[in-house]
């Protein structure tokens, strides 16, 4: 057996790293609204309160049973269970049985934390059940002045985060999958939860080169934002949600700064298509490579040990 080969499957350090992590996007859960959602390995229901507040919780009623997710309703800031009318408040707890006098102490369904920052509804995950102790901060790209509204994609992969949060340490696969004109030098430092990566590029754009600098800042595992300057200002919002042991549902998030002006408009659109198609390259590698954790390394791979080192605490 390899070293890739553990008791959890493909990967030898967990699936379900701590931190915070997207449920959805604001406007794909609307007020009144419930969704079941399956994120960590584990059945969760997603809803909002007629008052805006989102909310997530284990998705089983403590009853007997019922998803909450497949007809549940919202009843102002509760949610019912669909089997027997049960209500819970935004903090899980039973608040209403119809048919009883008597609401039994242990009537609660565990509830996450969340925040909605960044037009994201996202959850903090700890195995061990303990509190958040880091924040996701304001992107101020998304909704300034000047800046397109952020455009979204959409990618299920079957790999850990790990092998595609690493992609910003490992310069050179710029080169040999996505096509710079050199390796990109590349500097990293970490500031408790946040790791930050700057690399420098040489590229070539419509009638020769130019150079741009691409600044990483990773905000624990499931909340990285990337800022490109030097061609057009652009900002994207990488928010990676393990599904399960082997499958990671990813959504980037796009902005460019256009000022308004008709031909920034359209480099914008090129620039977004090509950096979806960037992330496309790396798919076919991330999905069938196996991992090390000791990798055999050489001059110019990048700060990969850094940002391991990193990710340490989050597992």
């Amino acid at each position: 057996m390899n070293e890739s080969q553990s008791a959890q499957g493909r990967y030898p350090y967990t699936p379900y790293p701590r931190g915070w992590f997207r449920v959805a996007f604001s406007d794909e859960i609307s007020p009144g609204e419930v969704k079941p959602i399956h994120y960590f390995g584990e059945e969760l229901v997603l809803f909002r309160t007629e008052a805006g507040q989102a909310r997530v919780f284990d998705a089983f009623c403590p009853h007997l049973g019922a998803h909450l997710g497949h007809g549940g309703t919202v009843v102002g800031e509760s949610l019912r269970c669909p089997f027997h009318h049960w209500e819970f408040n935004g903090e899980g707890k039973c608040e209403s049985i119809p048919y009883a006098e008597r609401i039994p102490p242990k009537a609660k369904v565990p509830c996450w934390p969340i925040i909605e920052r960044n037009g994201i509804v996202m959850v903090y995950f700890d195995p061990a059940k303990k509190a958040p102790d880091f924040e996701i901060p304001e992107v101020p790209e998304f909704g300034g002045e000047g800046w397109t509204t952020p455009e979204i994609a959409h990618w299920e992969v079957r790999a850990g985060w790990l092998d595609m949060n690493e992609n910003c340490v490992d310069q050179a696969h710029f080169k040999y999958i996505h096509g710079t004109l050199s390796i990109p030098p590349t500097e990293a430092e970490t500031q408790g939860s946040v790791h930050r990566t700057v690399s420098q590029f040489r590229m070539r754009i419509p009638g020769g080169e130019g150079d741009a600098q691409l600044v990483t800042l990773d905000y624990g595992p499931g909340f990285q934002v990337v800022r490109i300057t030097g061609l057009i200002d652009t900002v994207l919002v990488n928010t990676a949600t393990a599904i399960d042991a082997e499958r990671t549902d990813v959504k980037f998030a796009y902005s460019v700064k256009v000022d308004g002006e008709t031909r920034k408009a359209h480099l914008a659109e090129a620039v977004i298509k090509d950096l979806r198609q960037q992330f496309e390259h790396d798919i076919p590698i991330w999905e069938n490579k196996t991992y090390w954790s000791k990798p055999v390394l050489c001059t110019g791979d990048g700060p990969i040990s850094n940002y391991r080192n990193w990710y340490s605490q989050f597992v």
